[in-house]
């Protein structure tokens, strides 16, 4: 293995304090970092904002304890997200609150299915009791259901109470796009942490649930128009969160060729086979398999997700109902320099980067 790229900052850099500086400045690259999430519910949340959002909002315990039901199922629980969005002088209600729940419709899709409610708080806890386990009460909530499917969403993170590069670079982010771009069918909002603050600013579109990071004002034209040529975006795209790191990593360079076009075909993604890590930790993965453990089986998870080196297949299926597959196989090519955290006293850390061998259709 090989150092890609030493650090290269200026040690008396101020900014040097920023993690998303760092990141960027060393070139991390951001691919493969989305995280694989099957459900997203998002709450409207007043400010003021610490860093524990949640803990701090005696008024929201009651969602809180229904979300927490998720952790005895640990696998699920992983692969859910519940975040924060401020509400908006325009779009919300003073009196009310707005819940997006955001859920994989298959296996191959392309978009997820989206939900939104206005709603008192008071009942809150039990739409998210109904979206997460008990659907067939959806129908007590029918009245409170926006249409809205035509309407794209765009979450930006910015929360410097977490760590000051969302605030230093995604607020100026949220304010251009908010500013600039909204329309009928485009709403802009900031949100809390949803990981990666060390490649602020990022932000989250729905609903592709394509993930972005270290965005620049210049590229904003292409990314929410989504017209001309997309390879000006590849060093700012995290993946996408249907997929898993390795199928992240291998759909990048899918996405570069077909171009637009690709965000309307259905696809899926699984790794054939990967490194597993040595004798001792291939055997105890055969043991854990056999174990009914959530927490292992979360843990095997982890662990696969540190290989050096994974064959992954891509599925898709475009508006027209052809089909197609690519294959190949994502490789580790090397490490940078970077920092987990903002902070003059944060630690840099060495952070794998991986490449894509060549891709083969069939």
């Amino acid at each position: 293995m090989h150092l890609i790229n030493q650090t290269h900052i200026m040690i008396n850099n101020k900014d040097c304090r920023y993690c998303s500086v760092v990141s960027k400045a060393n070139g991390e690259d951001p691919i493969g970092t989305a995280g694989r999430v099957d459900e997203w519910l998002l709450v409207e949340v007043p400010r003021p904002w610490n860093k524990s959002i949640w803990q701090e909002k005696p008024e929201f315990q009651p969602l809180i304890q229904v979300v927490e039901r998720l952790a005895s199922n640990p696998i699920r629980y992983y692969k859910t997200r519940l975040l924060a969005i401020i509400p908006d002088k325009e779009y919300s209600h003073s009196e009310f609150i707005r819940v997006f729940y955001y859920c994989r419709p298959s296996q191959i899709f392309a978009k997820y299915i989206k939900h939104e409610y206005i709603l008192p708080l008071s009942q809150v806890a039990e739409l998210a009791e109904a979206l997460l386990f008990q659907k067939q009460k959806l129908v007590n909530f029918h009245s409170y259901q926006q249409l809205s499917d035509r309407i794209r969403e765009i979450l930006v993170c910015t929360h410097t109470q977490y760590d000051i590069a969302c605030g230093r670079f995604g607020y100026p982010l949220y304010k251009r796009l908010r500013e600039n771009y909204t329309t009928d069918n485009l709403r802009v909002w900031q949100t809390n942490h949803f990981g990666g603050h060390q490649f602020a600013p990022t932000l989250i579109d729905f609903p592709a649930g394509q993930v972005w990071g270290h965005l620049e004002m210049d590229v904003l034209d292409c990314l929410i128009y989504q017209k001309g040529d997309v390879s000006p975006l590849r060093r700012f795209y995290r993946g996408c969160t249907a997929l898993g790191k390795f199928e992240q990593i291998a759909e990048r360079e899918i996405w570069m060729q077909f171009g637009w076009e690709w965000l309307n075909y259905s696809k899926s993604g699984c790794v054939l086979k990967r490194d597993e890590g040595g004798l001792v930790k291939y055997l105890l993965k055969i043991i854990f398999r056999l174990i009914p453990s959530g927490k292992l089986k979360l843990l095997l998870e982890q662990w696969n997700d540190s290989a050096t080196w994974a064959k992954v297949q891509i599925k898709y299926k475009n508006p027209h109902n052809h089909q197609g597959c690519y294959e190949t196989t994502v490789k580790l090519k090397g490490t940078v320099v970077s920092k987990r955290n903002s902070g003059e006293d944060a630690p840099l850390t060495q952070v794998n980067q991986y490449g894509v061998d060549r891709l083969i259709k069939s």
